[in-house]
């Protein structure tokens, strides 16, 4: 049984609905490489679901992609995740979660800080990762939904998910 404590997280300004999503350029992972892309290259092609996340490893990390890989969001639209972890880490994670979906990494955890979905960790003095979060992008990356925790942990309703994917798409 995991043993955790519920944690209220501070209040954040983060992208919200109308907001273009901030420009980033990382490396993406998939199951064979990763190279180095821009948030813009995914829009190009249509609309995408960009998530945030605890570090590779981390059991909300686990329970959000089995989560999204059952509901196959990824045949309707792009879906793409975001942590500090390695691309080696994020490799071992695809091919462990039987995922279909490339996740950026972000080590220095800047773009979570962009994005306003920073989340110091307890007890770890300058380590931070990014709070669950879920921002769904039009072709133009604007935001047209937005989910972001306020406590750990917390993870979004992915049938409101799914309800804004169906909407978009």
């Amino acid at each position: 049984m995991v043993d955790f404590e519920v944690v209220d997280l501070p209040e954040t300004d983060h992208v919200d609905v109308g907001d273009t999503a901030p420009e980033f350029t990382r490396p993406l992972v998939n199951a064979e490489y990763w190279e180095d892309a821009s948030l813009s290259d995914l829009t190009d092609d249509g609309p995408v679901l960009l998530v945030f996340y605890p570090m590779d490893g981390a059991f909300p990390a686990t329970y959000m992609w089995n989560e999204m890989r059952d509901r196959q969001w990824g045949e309707k639209l792009t879906v793409v995740g975001l942590s500090i972890s390695s691309p080696y880490d994020h490799k071992t994670l695809i091919k462990e979660r039987g995922m279909a979906y490339s996740l950026f990494s972000d080590p220095q955890n800047d773009v979570a800080r962009e994005y306003g979905v920073e989340n110091d960790l307890d007890g770890m003095a300058g380590v931070s990762e990014a709070r669950p979060a879920v921002f769904l992008l039009d072709d133009d990356r604007t935001v047209e939904y937005a989910w972001v925790a306020s406590e750990w942990p917390d993870f979004p309703d992915y049938d409101e998910v799914e309800a804004a994917i169906d909407d978009l798409v």
